[in-house]
């Protein structure tokens, strides 16, 4: 396999990687808790730590050759330093395994393989992809910002390949608008929070884009990250990344891509829409109803965990490339 590495201008160069995560009724309850409980949980800021000898950043080699035209240094974004992949590996919100940013342990329980992707709906050649399908895929390293809309961020280098790729393999009708995300769930494996009972959260976790979002270069499924494949808490085998937007619209363990010409009723929209919106671009002057979004909270490049305080940068410092998906003149 032959991994490419693609640097265009919203590329971070690799110097600035962090080096080595009754439906009315049940609104009403969760908006409730959300607002209480989990936000308390989830704007946690505590230290990863690690008692046992598993390797949180443990994951297959995924097979590399660059191509020296691709090599680029620098680049619009070229001002911040990679994330720790340690601390990258044990500082996530992953909330089919719980609220707290420790559940890398808990993740574990999933098994990924074998896997199937299913990609239907209003599509002409409907498909299901395996692990081998998925690596199949012409794969490029992108080293992305990720921004949660907690405020804190990271810089990450991704493994895998642009939404167009798949989207290409399936070829979607023109009656398709949307495209919905299902991740995996098994109430056995994925238990979610003790607070509020996941029984009365609104799985399995779905996420949307639009078309025309999931067509943007930047738009990417990870399989892999730092150079191997995604431990589990990181969303293996295969997850979204949208870097323009808040992390909660990552999808994490995929198994179902479904074309549809109707806006999916997403997880966070679904529990909270006051708060979590379905577009959920990062915009500094648009506040979350409970804390601004003005300043982010960068975190080390160091295997120590620390912050650095940052403007936050409208869509997440790649607005050259996507600005003109959106109408922001009410704002």
């Amino acid at each position: 396999m032959v991994l490419i590495r693609i640097l265009n201008s919203w590329h971070l160069s690799e110097a600035a990687v962090t080096p080595e995560a009754a439906f009315l009724d049940r609104r009403r309850f969760l908006k409730g808790a959300i607002a209480t409980g989990i936000a308390a949980s989830l704007m946690g800021c505590q230290r990863p730590t690690a008692t046992d000898d598993t390797d949180p950043t443990a994951g297959s080699p995924l097979q590399a050759t660059r191509n020296p035209r691709f090599d680029l240094d620098g680049g619009m974004l070229g001002d911040r330093p990679l994330t720790s992949e340690r601390v990258a590996a044990t500082y996530n919100n992953f909330y089919e395994y719980g609220s707290n940013k420790h559940i890398w342990r808990k993740a574990q329980a999933l098994s990924i393989d074998p896997w199937k992707v299913e990609v239907g709906g209003m599509v002409a050649k409907p498909r299901s992809f395996d692990l081998d399908d998925l690596q199949q895929f012409p794969l490029e390293e992108r080293i992305y910002r990720f921004r949660c809309v907690e405020a804190w961020a990271m810089v990450v280098p991704w493994l895998g390949f642009p939404m167009k790729a798949l989207i290409d393999a399936v070829e979607p009708t023109s009656a398709a608008k949307f495209v919905r995300f299902t991740s995996y769930y098994d109430p056995k494996v994925t238990q979610g929070p003790a607070f509020p009972p996941s029984a009365y959260l609104p799985w399995p976790y779905v996420e949307g884009l639009r078309i025309e979002e999931m067509t943007n270069d930047l738009a990417f499924f990870a399989i892999g990250i730092y150079g191997h494949t995604l431990p589990k808490q990181h969303g293996a085998p295969i997850r979204m990344v949208v870097p323009w937007k808040y992390g909660f619209k990552g999808a994490k363990s995929i198994a179902r891509i479904e074309f549809t010409d109707q806006q999916p009723e997403t997880y966070w929209n679904t529990i909270s829409p006051g708060e979590y919106k379905f577009e959920a671009n990062v915009e500094p002057d648009v506040p979350h109803p409970r804390w601004s979004q003005a300043t982010e909270r960068l975190i080390s490049a160091q295997d120590e965990f620390s912050w650095e305080k940052r403007p936050t940068l409208l869509y997440n410092g790649y607005g050259e490339a996507v600005a003109d998906l959106y109408d922001r003149r009410a704002i």
